[in-house]
């Protein structure tokens, strides 16, 4: 019989857990434990199906919370990562991430769903190069107006 010490088992998960975050996540919807993740559900999908899962949440009563990204410099990848709430009685979150390919970071918008989007879409496109088709106003707002770097991008170099 094999005794482990308390806490050794929970060092295996967390191992292999951190082995498979290594790994992007096939598509698909987890549902996550809030009090340890934040979010009740967590979504992973392709860039084109962005806009239909926002129509699909505001429909619902949903709230975009937040847009940004995230450098997967080791896989040439983005992800895009939408954080959405529901506050109409219980909380519920909603946490949707689509990935792009680093060398042609295109997306589509989500603006015309949630307006508050623009100014998240454009500062993920300003600090990561993370293009969002069809957004109405693409242009810098933090950096200089003739920036031609992402500083956010994990190969940036000043």
């Amino acid at each position: 019989m094999e005794v482990q010490a308390e806490g050794a088992g929970e060092d295996k998960a967390k191992a292999k857990a951190k082995k498979e975050e290594d790994v992007p996540r096939k598509n698909g919807l987890i549902e996550t434990e809030y009090a340890k993740r934040g979010t009740h559900l967590d979504v992973q999908i392709n860039p084109d199906q962005v806009v239909k899962a926002a129509e699909i949440l505001d429909g619902e009563g949903m709230t975009l919370e937040m847009v940004t990204g995230v450098d997967w410099l080791k896989e040439k990848q983005f992800e895009v990562i939408y954080d959405y709430s529901y506050s109409g009685g219980q909380l519920f979150r909603v946490v949707v991430r689509a990935r792009v390919d680093r060398d042609h970071p295109d997306i589509p918008t989500v603006c015309r769903v949630y307006g508050g989007a623009n100014w998240h879409e454009r500062e993920t496109w300003e600090m990561l190069g993370i293009n969002f088709v069809g957004h109405p106003q693409l242009e810098h707002f933090l950096l200089p107006e003739d920036a031609d770097f992402y500083p956010l991008r994990k190969d940036f170099k000043p």
